[in-house]
C-alpha cells in the first residue's frame, strides 16, 4: 500500500513505502506502468516525473519508444560526474552503505580511491566506467595476492558505490557481473585456519601469566582478560570492555551484550575464573567502571580521524603471551602478502565450543553462551572427539568394544567348548559376550 500519493497532470507519483524510494505511475495506451524515480526526494521525484509528461502526451511511437528505452535505462543520462567528485556525491547520498564503525566508511573510500588510481584518469566521468572495465579491474586484483574474502569485500563496496551513483552511468552496474566475485575454493588447498587451544596448552598459558619473568604491559589486567577468554569464550573486545555491573558474585554470573551481535548471554562463572576477577576487586573503582581499565583505555583509542587503533595495540599484546608458550600466532601462506594468523585471541573461543562438544554439552546450550556465532560451534559439534569418532566408525564397520559380530560368536563357542563352570554360570558369560 503507498504510504503518499501525489498526483499530477498525468500520472501519480508515489512510495510503496514510508520513507522509501518515488514511483511514477502512468497509462500508456490503455496500459498502466510504473517506473522508479530512483530518489527518496519528493522534490527530486517530483521534477523528474514532470519530465515524462511531455512524453506521454506524445503520440509518436518512436516518441513513447524513447521514454520506454530512458525508464529502462537503456539511454545515456545527461547529467555528467567526474569520478574526482563522484565520493563526494556518493557520501551525501542516503543510500550510502551504514557502516557500524569509522574504520569500515574509510574502507570505502579506500576502495573507491585504490580503483581511481589503478584506472589513473580521474578526469573521467561516472559514465565512461562500463561492465569492462570493472571485469579488467576485477582480474587486476586478483593477481594481487590477497584473500578471496578480501578480494570479494572491495568488489561488493564498488557495486555499492556505483548503485548510489546509478543517475551518472546507464546500463548495468560496472562492478554487478558475479563473474568478478572470486570463489572460496580458489584457496581450498590452503588448509591454514584458527586452531584452537589444547588443555595443555591453556595451562601453559595460565602459568605464564602467573609467572614474573615474563612482561608485558598491563599485564594483571591482560591475565583477568586471558580468564575470561577461556571460561567465557567471548570475543576480545567483550573481553575488554567487561564492566563490574555486568558482574554479580552472589549469582556468580557474567552478563554479556555482545558488540558484534548485539545479543546478550548470561555465563556462570567458573572457579579459576571467580578467584581471578576476585583478585580484581583490588583496582575497582566503581560498579560502571571498566573491570580492565587501562586496557579498556588503551582498546578505545582512536587516531585524528576517529578510526580505533587501540584494538590492535591489545591484540599484539594478547599474541604476544601466546609467543610465551612456543606457538606462533601467524603462517606464511603461498599466494599472500600477507600471514594468516592461526593462533589468537580467538583461538580461545574455539577452545571454548571444542571442549563443550567433547563433553556432550547439548548445541544449544552452548549456542546460549556463545551467541549466534553457529560456524565455529557447528565445526567442533560436526567433530566432536576423537573417542566418539572411534565409536562412530566401529558401529558402520560392524565392531562394538572393538570386536566383531562373528568374533564374539567365536568367543561365545570357545566359552562354551572349555568352560567347566555350571550352565547358568556359562550362559550369563555368553550373555555378557555377545550384548557387548
Amino acid at each position: 500500500m503507498a504510504i503518499q500519493k501525489i498526483k499530477l497532470d498525468i500520472g501519480t507519483v508515489y512510495q510503496k513505502e514510508e520513507g522509501g524510494v518515488y514511483y511514477f505511475r502512468y497509462q500508456v495506451n490503455g496500459a498502466r506502468k510504473a517506473i522508479s524515480l530512483k530518489t527518496r526526494n519528493q522534490k527530486e521525484a517530483l521534477k523528474e516525473a514532470n519530465k515524462q509528461i511531455p512524453l506521454l502526451k506524445a503520440t509518436s511511437t518512436e516518441v513513447i519508444a524513447a521514454h520506454v528505452q530512458h525508464a529502462r535505462g537503456l539511454i545515456t543520462p545527461e547529467k555528467n560526474l567526474p569520478l574526482s567528485e563522484a565520493w563526494a556525491v556518493y557520501e551525501k547520498s542516503p543510500e550510502r552503505a551504514t557502516s557500524a564503525t569509522v574504520a569500515e566508511a574509510q574502507s570505502y573510500r579506500a576502495t573507491f580511491q585504490e580503483f581511481l588510481d589503478w584506472l589513473g584518469a580521474p578526469q573521467k566521468n561516472v559514465r565512461d566506467i562500463t561492465p569492462e572495465i570493472g571485469e579488467q579491474y576485477a582480474e587486476y586484483m586478483r593477481n594481487q595476492k590477497i584473500a578471496v574474502s578480501t578480494h570479494n569485500r572491495k568488489i561488493k563496496r564498488l557495486r555499492r558505490i556505483f548503485h548510489v551513483l546509478r543517475e551518472y552511468w546507464s546500463g548495468s552496474n560496472p562492478f554487478h557481473s558475479a563473474t568478478q566475485l572470486r570463489r572460496e575454493r580458489e584457496e581450498r588447498e590452503q588448509d591454514v585456519r584458527r586452531l584452537s587451544f589444547t588443555r595443555e596448552q591453556e595451562q601453559l598459558l595460565q602459568a605464564v601469566l602467573d609467572d614474573d619473568k615474563y612482561t608485558v604491559m598491563n599485564k594483571p589486567e591482560v591475565r583477568v582478560v586471558y580468564y575470561l577468554g577461556m571460561f567465557t569464550g567471548q570475543r576480545l573486545k567483550d573481553c575488554v570492555l567487561l564492566r563490574w555491573n555486568k558482574i554479580n558474585f552472589n549469582l556468580k554470573r557474567i552478563w554479556v551484550k555482545q558488540f558484534k551481535t548485539g545479543k546478550e548471554v548470561t555465563i556462570p562463572i567458573a572457579p579459576k575464573l571467580l578467584e581471578v576477577l576476585q583478585g580484581a576487586l583490588a583496582w575497582k573503582a566503581g560498579e560502571t567502571d571498566y573491570v580492565c581499565p587501562n586496557i579498556a583505555a588503551r582498546y578505545n583509542k582512536t587516531d585524528a580521524r576517529g578510526k580505533n587503533v587501540g584494538n590492535n595495540l591489545v591484540n599484539i599484546d594478547m599474541l604476544r603471551v601466546i609467543r610465551w608458550i612456543g606457538l606462533e600466532p601467524s603462517v606464511a601462506v603461498p599466494g599472500r602478502d600477507k600471514k594468516v594468523t592461526v593462533y589468537g585471541f580467538h583461538s580461545l573461543r574455539h577452545s571454548f565450543a571444542s571442549y563443550c562438544a567433547e563433553a556432550g554439552v547439548p548445541q544449544a546450550t552452548v549456542l546460549s553462551i556463545l551467541g549466534a556465532d553457529s560456524e565455529i560451534v557447528s565445526k567442533f559439534y560436526t567433530h566432536i572427539g576423537d573417542e566418539a569418532q572411534r565409536q562412530a566408525i566401529a558401529a558402520i564397520s560392524g565392531e562394538i568394544s572393538g570386536k566383531s559380530a562373528q568374533q564374539r560368536i567365536n568367543e561365545a563357542l570357545e566359552l562354551i567348548r572349555t568352560s567347566t563352570e555350571t550352565s547358568d554360570e556359562v550362559l550369563k558369560k555368553i550373555r555378557a559376550i555377545l550384548e557387548k
